[in-house]
């Protein structure tokens, strides 16, 4: 006999017909899981973070492109470069991608945020809290949540990739399943994953992959 050889996974089934909107979180850069970068300007990837950028743009090979948009941060746009070479298409910025404003937490270290009572609240009840002089977990989600209806809009029945950050990726995931954002923090979204979901009109959106960074992902199609 024959050992039994392992097959790739099917690919997921891209459901009814609509947009698809492909989620990217940046790649990694050299502060990332130690410090909350927030809109600070002049961080950038790091080695690791420009592979992570090029295995995104490897993935997406052989799908239809229509359109690329990035959060304006230096992070993003680095991570949409190898994107944009393959599928000969611009970066377009969109501000509604950003990162949250964290305000006066902005560049602090986590480790040191982890130990204020207000960090219960951040991971327990974000839907209550506002950063110091900055957004409201709320505030970022209806931004998020609106600039991809935008994006989706404006791209009916195509593909439009998105490369933006874990907390706005997070809040459009829960918005996109119904639950509430008090959840949100339950979703895990790794540096250089893609998250895909797919928008039709009048039905609800339909989440087909969240926080995927192994298989090929030429298998999705928007019809």
């Amino acid at each position: 006999m024959t050992a039994a050889t392992a097959s790739a996974p099917p690919a997921p089934s891209p459901g009814p017909a609509g947009t698809l909107v492909l989620l990217v979180r940046h790649g990694e850069t050299p502060t990332t899981g130690t410090v909350l970068p927030g809109r600070a300007p002049g961080l950038h990837l790091s080695e690791r973070g420009r592979a992570q950028a090029v295995r995104v743009a490897e993935r997406l090979a052989g799908l239809a492109v229509d359109a690329i948009y990035s959060s304006p941060l230096e992070r993003t746009r680095e991570t949409a470069e190898p994107t944009a070479a393959s599928t000969g298409r611009d970066v377009n910025q969109d501000a509604g991608l950003i990162e949250c404003d964290f305000g006066e937490w902005t560049g602090a270290a986590l480790a040191e945020l982890a130990v204020l009572p207000e960090w219960q609240t951040v991971q327990q009840s974000p839907s209550t809290f506002r950063f110091p002089d900055g957004e409201s977990f709320a505030e970022m989600q209806e931004r998020m949540v609106g600039a991809l209806e935008v994006l989706r809009s404006a791209h009916a029945g195509g593909v439009v990739v998105c490369f933006s950050h874990a907390d706005p990726i997070k809040a459009a995931v829960a918005h996109a399943f119904g639950t509430q954002l008090d959840h949100f923090q339950r979703i895990v979204i790794s540096p250089g994953s893609v998250t895909v979901i797919s928008y039709g009109e009048g039905r609800p959106p339909s989440v087909l992959m969240v926080n995927s960074t192994l298989e090929p992902l030429n298998g999705l199609r928007a019809r």
